[in-house]
């Protein structure tokens, strides 16, 4: 998929994308995909998985979304490998920066999901308005660029479950971050 032309041509490597995206999905591919392109076309927020039903991408019906949420199943090494190909933002001295976060997917209305933990969420009004909220905590890798946009582009996510230590298991996923990103052409010596 790489190109040995420094000029990337938008349209084929986003053909190229979509073609290693759709190969990842080992099970029910052909919902999640119209899913993932319902998710991506709708304009604003998605509330709600049964409202993408009524998005052009998805031409199926509220049994195959659930069928393929339930069902469905993404091989995720291979998906970490399309995304490391992916041009990726550089720093202004063209080097990779990679960033770490750990954030919280509240959800204090699901009492009763798999693996929900307390999460720690900081008041406003200092420390005594702190408060634990159910929820799941993401360890999220992401390649930075510098300068005034900013911009980011997100390369793992894994959900950190109540026995996980933090630092073990982001010291694994950046490694296998890294080691994505160098089969993926990303390295260059110097």
């Amino acid at each position: 998929m790489l190109h040995d032309d420094a000029r990337w041509d938008a349209f084929d490597f986003t053909s190229h994308f979509r073609e290693d995206f759709y190969a990842c999905l080992t099970r029910r591919g052909d919902t999640l995909f119209e899913l993932t392109d319902a998710m991506l076309c709708e304009n604003g927020p998605v509330t709600s998985p049964v409202d993408l039903t009524l998005v052009a991408e998805h031409r199926r019906g509220h049994g195959a979304l659930y069928d393929a949420l339930n069902c469905g199943r993404i091989e995720e090494s291979r998906l970490r490998r399309a995304l490391a190909v992916l041009p990726q933002p550089k720093a202004a001295d063209n080097r990779l920066v990679l960033a770490v976060d750990v954030s919280n997917w509240l959800r204090s209305d699901a009492p009763t999901s798999a693996d929900r933990l307390f999460c720690h969420v900081y008041g406003r009004n200092g420390r005594a308005s702190d408060q634990f909220v159910p929820g799941w905590p993401y360890s999220f890798v992401a390649a930075l660029e510098t300068g005034r946009t900013s911009w980011c582009q997100l390369l793992d996510a894994v959900r950190l479950g109540p026995d996980d230590d933090v630092a073990e298991v982001t010291a694994a996923q950046v490694r296998r971050v890294v080691t994505d990103l160098i089969e993926g052409g990303q390295w260059e010596e110097g």
